[in-house]
C-alpha cells in the first residue's frame, strides 16, 4: 500500500514539474494553409525594416509584426520568414513574401502553401 502511495506522489509530483509541452503531450506543431503571393517592392517596411528577403507581409491580426514562420510548398521560396510588413490586400490567412525582382514575383503567382509558426513575438515593453 504505501508503495503503491509513492508511486502515485511520485507520478503526481512529475506531472506538476514537468509542463504539457515537455511530456509531449499537446505539443503538436501546427501548420496551416495559407494563400501566399510575392511582392518586389523595395524600401522601407509598416515594422521599420527594409524589405529584404525573409520578410514576408501579412494580417497582424493573423500573425503579429515579429513571428517567425516557416513556409512550406513555395518551390525555392520555401523557408524561414519574419513578418514584417502589412498591406491592405493581405487579409486573414494571406501571406506576401518578398522576392528580389517583379519578374519573380510575377513569376511565382499565387499558391497555397502551408505556415507553421516557429516563435511569437514577445511582449511589447
Amino acid at each position: 500500500m504505501a508503495s503503491k502511495q509513492i508511486l502515485t506522489t511520485i507520478c503526481l509530483a512529475t506531472a506538476l514539474a514537468f509542463p504539457a509541452a515537455a511530456r509531449g503531450r499537446h505539443h503538436q506543431v501546427r501548420s496551416r494553409t495559407f494563400v501566399a503571393t510575392a511582392f518586389a517592392t523595395e524600401g522601407t517596411t509598416s515594422s521599420g525594416v527594409q524589405a529584404q528577403r525573409g520578410v514576408v507581409a501579412a494580417d497582424t491580426r493573423v500573425l503579429p509584426m515579429g513571428t517567425i514562420i516557416r513556409v512550406r510548398n513555395a518551390g525555392p521560396y520555401s523557408g524561414t520568414y519574419t513578418v514584417a510588413d502589412t498591406g491592405a490586400k493581405i487579409l486573414g490567412m494571406h501571406i506576401d513574401i518578398f522576392m528580389p525582382s517583379r519578374w519573380r514575383a510575377k513569376l511565382f503567382g499565387k499558391k497555397l502553401v502551408q505556415v507553421t509558426v516557429l516563435q511569437r513575438p514577445g511582449p511589447q515593453s
